[in-house]
């Protein structure tokens, strides 16, 4: 006769069953109903649109909320809606909301690896399914869950955000460029107190040369055109032309 396996059977890590918009619509409805003050469970399944709580799939969506942070258990073991909920549904601009829908997201701790993971857009069905199933989440789960987190994320618009609103990293000047720049900014600054004209009024093609914005004191701001061929030869020169520039100044 075959031994029996009495080893506990293997259960996923703890994630949400339905997708974020489904999971915020029933807190939705839970909180036009109830506000933020807490209820029973069988109660709060009947307004998310269940019979009672003592089903599946009742219990499952139950859970996402918690995942997601739109309901809380108190230690009476009622449960209401969050506060964030609430901010979410006032919220007086899109971007407001759009970063509540984000922190939900975030909420189950999987999903934040995710994102973190993927923060630049997400992979294949395929890859995602394969990096839940290293997570020790059986292939069954993996597979729903690759659809409900990919359906959260373009819900949220939480994916490809900083690409799009930050900017991009900037050439970093050496101390001696930055010295330099200081330098002709202020000589700058010097000739056009003087209002002198330039002596040569020839058309500078600005294509061929890079405009360096430089700051100056009192929120002004002078702007550098050095050409694209730039030696050790013409930075040398370059400053002993400040140099004599700012010992004139120092003269008057």
């Amino acid at each position: 006769m075959a031994a029996t396996d009495l080893s506990p059977r293997k259960k996923s890590p703890r994630a949400p069953s339905i997708p974020l918009d489904e999971a915020i619509e029933k807190a939705l409805k839970v909180y036009d109903r109830e506000r933020l003050h807490p209820a029973p469970t069988d109660v709060v399944a009947q307004h998310m649109g269940y019979k009672d709580a003592n089903n599946g799939r009742a219990l499952g969506a139950l859970a996402s909320l918690r995942y997601y942070g739109l309901v809380e258990r108190h230690s009476n073991g009622l449960l209401s809606v969050t506060k964030d909920v609430e901010n979410y549904k006032f919220a007086p601009t899109g971007e407001m909301s759009r970063a509540y829908l984000r922190r939900f997201l975030a909420a189950p701790p999987i999903f934040a690896e995710l994102l973190d993971r993927y923060s630049s857009g997400l992979p294949s069905d395929g890859n995602l399914r394969y990096e839940l199933i290293q997570r020790d989440f059986l292939p069954s789960t993996a597979e729903s869950l690759v659809g409900i987190f990919r359906r959260s994320a373009e819900f949220a618009q939480a994916l490809g955000q900083r690409a799009a609103e930050e900017p991009g990293p900037q050439p970093v000047a050496t101390d001696e460029e930055e010295e330099v720049a200081v330098q002709v900014a202020q000589s700058m600054s010097v000739a056009n107190s003087r209002a002198q004209p330039p002596k040569d009024d020839r058309v500078i093609d600005e294509s061929s040369h890079d405009r360096i914005p430089v700051r100056l004191s009192g929120g002004r701001r002078a702007w550098l055109l050095i050409p694209h061929e730039f030696h050790e030869a013409d930075k040398a020169r370059l400053k002993a032309q400040i140099d004599l520039l700012l010992t004139e100044d120092e003269e008057l």
